[in-house]
């Protein structure tokens, strides 16, 4: 008997290749855009805006609280308030195993960061979706932490500043899902009262029920390059009516052009903008 065997050499499949953990994994990235690869340490220097094309990619909530509040202002409040699943709600997976499969991946309770800050030093109550986070969906606990952020800013006679970026309405909670649409918005409605600024800053995307509550009640309704802002997408509508949309429909400079929004801030002017409109109408 043979003390040895020989074996034909293993080819590898290309998709064996493309799984296979590589030692330059994470730290180059594509820009969607331009197709330019770029080091992932320059571009989160340059608040992930690609500095070829100027493209803007998605940003972490935090990083961007981070860089758009005065260093070391930002006070964390509502972490403790976590979604359940009231209505025992299961697709392809639990949703009390996908929340908890969330939370452990992102260190996140839920899709949405709230507190208090500074701007150029002018006290805020802000808000900020985690778009990572079940895609920013809005449930019980995320309207709940919105409507906080109003509540905060009337009893405090503070400025309310919201960062949104949503897929709308989060679907495994039915109807207390839909329901803080009318919730936060009736939150707007108190909060008018003190006779503060509420700016509404859309990121890419915002859309669905976030769109169609909240985010369009600003006093001032701000947005970033090409995010896309509306209530059902481009593919849902043309579906729906059979007619092929404008070229860029439902995009900032769309709806820029058409007196939706008041204007389109580059990320790395955001700040400077914030603390000019706290100035004038806070």
């Amino acid at each position: 008997m043979a003390w040895f065997s020989k074996k034909q050499p293993r080819i590898s499949r290309p998709e064996e290749d493309e799984a296979r953990p590589s030692r330059m994994q994470g730290l180059w990235v594509k820009c969607e855009e331009c197709s330019e690869i770029i080091y992932r340490p320059e571009i989160e220097k340059n608040l992930n805006v690609c500095p070829n094309c100027g493209h803007h990619m998605p940003w972490p909530a935090r990083a961007r609280l981070a860089a758009v509040l005065d260093p070391d202002s930002f006070e964390e409040l509502d972490r403790e308030l976590e979604p359940q699943d009231p209505l025992g709600f299961m697709d392809s997976k639990r949703y009390r195993d996908r929340l908890k499969a969330t939370r452990k991946n992102l260190d996140e309770a839920d899709a949405f960061i709230s507190g208090l800050g500074r701007i150029e030093g002018t006290q805020v109550s802000v808000g900020c979706f985690l778009f990572e986070f079940m895609g920013g969906s809005m449930g019980s606990v995320v309207g709940e932490k919105v409507t906080r952020v109003f509540e905060r800013a009337r009893e405090r006679n503070l400025p309310a500043i919201i960062f949104s970026a949503s897929g709308g309405a989060r679907m495994q909670e039915g109807i207390f899902s839909l329901m803080q649409m009318a919730k936060t918005s009736a939150a707007i409605a108190r909060f008018r009262e003190v006779r503060k600024p509420y700016i509404s800053v859309l990121l890419h995307p915002t859309t669905g029920g976030v769109a169609a509550s909240f985010s369009w009640l600003g006093d001032v309704i701000l947005a970033e390059p090409k995010a896309l802002i509306g209530f059902a997408g481009p593919r849902v509508i043309e579906q729906t009516i059979r007619q092929k949309l404008p070229e860029g429909f439902q995009r900032s400079e769309f709806l820029l052009d058409h007196g939706m929004i008041d204007a389109i801030v580059p990320r790395k002017e955001l700040r400077q903008k914030l603390g000019q409109l706290l100035g004038l109408l806070a």
